[in-house]
């Protein structure tokens, strides 16, 4: 791409207006100064176009020094490399299984549906707890959640997208800062708009980040539930329930709590996060943009 083209486009980032402006200035015939535009072109983007070059001396004012890299900078990209990533469009699968992640939270406070979930979940579930301690159950499951929540968090999320999404928050910042190093207030104004624009892209970037969570939540909630529903039957026998943690020694995973959480709770916590990391490294997956 040539060096003219490069700067156009860079101007265009910096200030989607210079697109029009340098349409209007490839239309005009002859040489022109600033008094000639200045009702559509402001002082300090006239200022870019001539510390750009794109705007040099001509006999008797200033003309375009090189239309055909204008005209290239200007043209939309036929191979599709946009610097700016395209929004995220959730399919309606994935509005369905938000929908029905939601319906499953809904039965922790209402019985009729953590038993319909419970009930059936444990058609699955009942034999393997029937042949395992519970707290044993319980580290199971957590391998399995963290294994495919690794694997829907890193086919569901596009990374490239989501490295765009960062790439462009950090440019903006250091022309930002760059901007108010040399005083430019113009630019820094400038900027400031671009920044308000750009919380469009953080809420895709958060909307990006979500996709897989509502997957995630719809199976793992279920799972959750019929534990849940499990330690309130009272089936249970008691030598499954009393275990040894790391530094708060014996513990009921029923009747217990460390802090804020149920003890059952916490031990799954503690399994989930240890083995979705040994997951992660054995299987070398990047569930976070580079």
């Amino acid at each position: 791409m040539a060096r003219t083209a490069e700067k156009v486009q860079s101007l265009v980032r910096e200030d989607p207006e210079m697109a029009t402006i340098l349409e209007d200035l490839l239309d005009h015939d002859g040489d022109l100064q600033w008094q000639d535009v200045s009702d559509d072109v402001s002082s300090g983007q006239w200022g870019r176009l001539l510390e750009k070059d794109i705007l040099v001396e001509g006999d008797t004012g200033f003309e375009v020094g090189d239309p055909d890299g204008v005209e290239e900078g200007l043209a939309p990209d036929d191979d599709g490399d946009d610097d700016s990533p395209e929004g995220t469009s959730w399919s309606t699968y994935d509005k369905l299984a938000g929908v029905g992640a939601v319906g499953a939270m809904i039965g922790y406070s209402y019985s009729p549906i953590k038993n319909a979930i419970g009930g059936t979940i444990n058609v699955v579930l009942g034999p393997l707890d029937s042949i395992m301690p519970f707290y044993v159950v319980i580290l199971v499951l957590a391998v399995l959640t963290g294994l495919y929540t690794t694997i829907l968090q890193a086919n569901l999320t596009d990374m490239e997208k989501m490295s765009k999404y960062q790439d462009q928050a950090q440019e903006l910042q250091d022309k930002m800062s760059a901007a108010k190093e040399r005083g430019d207030d113009a630019a820094v104004e400038r900027l400031r708009e671009e920044q308000m624009e750009a919380f469009g892209d953080q809420a895709s970037m958060m909307k990006e980040q979500f996709r897989p969570m509502v997957w995630i939540m719809l199976l793992t909630i279920p799972v959750f539930l019929w534990m849940y529903w499990k330690l309130g039957t009272g089936t249970i026998p008691q030598s499954e329930l009393n275990m040894v943690l790391p530094l708060l020694g014996e513990i009921d995973l029923n009747g217990g709590r460390v802090l804020v959480f149920p003890a059952w709770i916490l031990w799954y916590m503690m399994c989930s996060f240890s083995f979705s990391n040994i997951i992660r490294k054995a299987l070398n997956i990047q569930t976070t943009p580079t």
